[in-house]
C-alpha cells in the first residue's frame, strides 16, 4: 500500500517591509512596490561619492541651507511605492525645513532637490536613465551623473538638457546650492601613496 505525501503549504508571500529587513544591509530601492537590490558600487565609484558627500555636507551645515545625504532611500511616489536612492543627494530647507525632525526608521518621504549618481561598470545604462527620467517627473531640480574614467560630470537640468563639465572645469551648486564650488581636479584627484 502506497502513501500519498501531501505537499508542503507554500508559505505566504512576505511583504515588502519583511524583504527589506530579511535582506539587512543589501542597498536597494522599490520600483512600483518590487524589491530591487542594487549592484555593488566598485571602489573608485565608492570614494568619489563619499568625497563629493562631505564636500557638499560640510557646505550645506556651515550655510544652513539643508541636508546633504548619502544613500539616502527617497519616496518619490507614495501611490506608485517608486523609492530611489541617490548615490548623494540634497534637500533643501524650503523642502524640509531644519527644525523639523529627520524620520527615525523607514525611507524618507520626501523629493530630493539634487539628485548625483556615481557610475560604477555594474551600473545597467537603460536603468540609469530610466531614473532620470523618474527624478525629474517627481520635481528633482537638477542630476548630476558623475563618470569616474572619463573623469566628468554631466549636469542635468532636465532629461533632456544637459551639459558636461571637464578636468580643469568646478562643479558649481548653482541657485540649488547657492555658493558651493568643487573643482573636478580636487574631486578626481588620485591618493597620494605614503612613503615607506
Amino acid at each position: 500500500m502506497s502513501v500519498a505525501t501531501l505537499p508542503e503549504p507554500k508559505a505566504p508571500p512576505k511583504s515588502l517591509d519583511e524583504i527589506i529587513q530579511a535582506n539587512g544591509d543589501a542597498l536597494y530601492e522599490v520600483v512600483d512596490g518590487h524589491y530591487v537590490e542594487l549592484p555593488p558600487m566598485t571602489v573608485l565609484a565608492s570614494s568619489l561619492s563619499s568625497r563629493l558627500f562631505l564636500r557638499l555636507g560640510v557646505f550645506v551645515e556651515q550655510h544652513s541651507l539643508g541636508q546633504a545625504l548619502s544613500e539616502a532611500v527617497f519616496i518619490l511616489d507614495s501611490e506608485r511605492d517608486l523609492r530611489r536612492r541617490p548615490d548623494v543627494a540634497f534637500v533643501s530647507k524650503e523642502r524640509w525645513p531644519l527644525d523639523r525632525p529627520l524620520p527615525e526608521t523607514g525611507d524618507w518621504r520626501v523629493v530630493p532637490d539634487l539628485a548625483v549618481e556615481v557610475i560604477s561598470p555594474n551600473d545597467d545604462v537603460e536603468s540609469l536613465f530610466e531614473k532620470l527620467k523618474e527624478y525629474f517627473r517627481y520635481n528633482v531640480r537638477q542630476v548630476w551623473i558623475v563618470l569616474p574614467r572619463e573623469q566628468e560630470v554631466l549636469v542635468f537640468d532636465s532629461p533632456t538638457a544637459h551639459h558636461t563639465l571637464t578636468a580643469g572645469q568646478d562643479l558649481d551648486g548653482g541657485d540649488i546650492i547657492p555658493g558651493f564650488r568643487l573643482s573636478l581636479a580636487e574631486l578626481f584627484k588620485k591618493p597620494v601613496a605614503a612613503e615607506a
